[in-house]
């Protein structure tokens, strides 16, 4: 099972990290300004997750294949890593399928 971490950038802006199981990143938010957002963010995450067609599928100009996880009003809710084939891309998509909904919350900012 994966797990969210809430992480503080330099910027003191929060943000959260899908990790799976493996402890790879496979999703990544926004900066949020308040840590209350953060975690609302989270429940997007979880409620969104498991609806195919809120994966847009993506190709960066230099080829890499990525992934952004939107929510019911098309905002942008994560963002995944650069992936080397669509297929690796794909099973990035499955990964967060599979841990969002019923990820722990670590909060490593308290």
């Amino acid at each position: 099972m994966g797990n969210f971490i809430i992480t503080k950038r330099t910027n003191g802006e929060y943000q959260f990290n899908l990790k799976a199981s493996n402890g790879q990143v496979i999703l990544t938010s926004e900066g949020y300004v308040a840590k209350a957002s953060c975690k609302a963010g989270i429940e997007s995450v979880k409620t969104n997750a498991p609806t195919d067609t809120r994966y847009d599928r993506n190709t960066a100009k230099n080829g890499s294949h990525y992934f952004n996880l939107k929510a019911g009003n098309g905002e942008i809710i994560g963002t995944s890593q650069m992936y080397t084939t669509s297929s690796a891309r794909d099973n990035g998509i499955e990964s967060v399928k599979t841990n969002a909904p019923g990820a722990a919350t670590i909060d490593e900012t308290i």
